[in-house]
């Protein structure tokens, strides 16, 4: 009879083969057939129902675009994220200032020996018609030698101690200061209608221009006009000199001239009423920084102020953001699961204490104290690098409070569970009870609770750095690229300035937000019913 049974069974499996193979299928689960589901592990459920979210998924690929761009591109970049680039610029320079003598000038072996007070003196004592004056205690007196020459002696004295005159005597050979008495042999015989003078055993000549001559070889010359190069180690030949002051008498406001060397450079002439006196400017190729410089091939987002490449800035302050964001993020998750767990698994006066220290921490005005902590690492010129790492642990350490409570929340419900009776009823230890069995039924929660604290950490950053309060120059981060728009000029002639760290620092935050609704979404699927 059991033999008769088998062979019938036999024959059915070998009916429902032959049959199967004459339909050429076989049974297929469908995605969303309930006994494929239970095949699955509650990570690639959760994987499947996050992949099923077109927003998250969206969230998704704009992040990991933002992370390729920050850690990836500077890499690529074949600029440093400090480097500086220059341009040549034609700039008008102050070459030299010139000023007509309208005014008595004083010429002395040493300004003390006629100070300013006895000047001032002097002048009046002219006016009056007085010969002698007195000034700090000292009686002098004045020869007038012409019309504008006058010798001042101290009373009693044969030999002036200075000289008030128009002229002014330079040196043709040099910038260096003439001695008083060769300035006085020089004046006093242009004074007396003299064309020659003797000096220390030599004979000099005048011409009618003023020109001092030792033979044939000019050495000095007379002039009303004071010219001065701006530069000490510069020096400006009588040829140049004259040409400049006929320009200013004709009352032209530029002049070409060439040098020995055959080289013509062309100078503008502008008169300040102010000071009486005109400014020499020479248009000159200039070495500058390439600021705000327009996107082209070699610089496809422009330059920043400091004439840095834009693009390679924006990858770099990518990475610092993020950078930033994670380790906050991760120092509030480390405080927040260390306090929240022992409060929720303890309870009693432990968890009252703890929770009144979040409490504290919820009361706490962060801003208020990071702007100004902020201000005093300025005043005591803390390294950027430094202040960097300052920030994020005071980031994270006033930001963990959030964390804890919602690890409270969670275990006190878990911890009355049947698993966590059975888990102490083994005789495991408190501390691997939490940490290993309460802990990481926590996890979901604190993924999506992590990723939503990202996008606003990283808005926290770039508010303090705009304010000049967070990572600063020469490291880049969008918030203190943004602070180069610090007008309404900028604002609205250099887009490619501010727009591109603008789109990155909105589109790296949408991207962790919708990343983390996906997540929640994901991980308590009853929240969509």
């Amino acid at each position: 009879m059991a033999n008769k049974t088998d062979n019938t069974d036999q024959m059915l499996e070998n009916v429902l083969e032959q049959e199967q193979n004459a339909q050429g299928t076989t049974e297929d689960y469908s995605l969303n057939d309930d006994r494929r589901v239970k095949t699955l592990s509650p990570t690639a459920l959760v994987v499947k129902r996050f992949l099923r979210n077109r927003v998250a998924v969206t969230g998704l690929i704009i992040l990991a675009f933002m992370f390729v761009f920050s850690f990836v591109g500077g890499l690529l970049s074949p600029y440093r994220e400090d480097q500086l680039f220059y341009r040549y610029d034609s700039q008008n320079k102050q070459w030299a200032a010139v000023a007509e003598n309208k005014d008595l000038r004083y010429v002395a072996q040493n300004d003390s020996d006629f100070p300013s007070v006895a000047r001032a003196k002097f002048v009046l004592a002219q006016k009056k018609g007085e010969d002698t004056f007195e000034a700090s205690g000292v009686t002098y007196r004045y020869e007038k030698l012409s019309d504008e020459l006058f010798a001042l002696y101290v009373d009693g004295q044969t030999e002036p101690i200075a000289l008030a005159t128009y002229d002014t005597v330079s040196s043709s050979t040099g910038n260096e200061k003439l001695p008083f008495a060769f300035q006085r042999a020089v004046l006093t015989a242009i004074a007396e209608g003299k064309g020659t003078f003797d000096y220390e055993g030599t004979s000099y000549t005048i011409d009618d221009g003023g020109t001092v001559l030792d033979g044939e070889t000019e050495v000095a010359y007379a002039s009303r006009y004071v010219v001065q190069a701006i530069m000490k180690d510069v020096f400006l030949t009588r040829q140049f000199k004259e040409q400049l002051i006929e320009a200013i008498e004709a009352g032209d406001n530029k002049f070409s001239f060439t040098n020995d060397e055959g080289e013509e450079a062309t100078y503008l002439l502008k008169y300040d009423a102010g000071t009486s006196s005109w400014s020499v400017m020479q248009s000159v190729s200039t070495k500058v920084f390439d600021t705000y410089s327009a996107p082209s091939a070699e610089h496809p987002l422009g330059t920043d102020r400091n004439g840095m490449d834009m693009l390679t800035r924006l990858m770099y302050g990518g990475r610092v953001s993020l950078y930033i964001g994670f380790i906050v993020v991760f120092i509030e998750t480390i405080i927040g699961v260390i306090l929240g767990g022992i409060s929720g698994y303890k309870g009693g006066w432990v968890d009252n204490l703890i929770m009144r220290i979040v409490d504290v921490f919820y009361c706490i005005p962060s801003m208020p104290i990071i702007i100004i902590l902020g201000a005093t690492m300025d005043a005591m010129r803390v390294d950027p690098q430094i202040r960097m790492l300052y920030l994020m642990l005071l980031l994270g350490f006033l930001g963990w409070a959030g964390i804890a409570r919602l690890v409270r929340g969670q275990i006190l419900s878990l911890r009355e569970q049947e698993f966590m009776t059975a888990a102490e009823a083994t005789g495991i230890r408190a501390s691997r009870r939490i940490f290993r069995h309460l802990i990481p039924n926590v996890i979901p929660q604190l993924i999506v609770t992590m990723t939503m604290s990202l996008g606003s950490t990283i808005i926290t950053e770039a508010t303090l750095s705009f304010l000049g309060l967070g990572v600063k120059f020469p490291f880049a981060s969008w918030g203190n690229i943004i602070n180069d728009v610090n007008d309404t000029y900028v604002l609205t002639n250099y887009w490619f300035i501010w727009i591109p760290a603008g789109v990155c620092l909105l589109a790296t935050v949408l991207a962790f937000n919708l990343v983390g609704d996906g997540l929640r979404d994901a991980f308590d699927p009853k929240m969509n019913r």
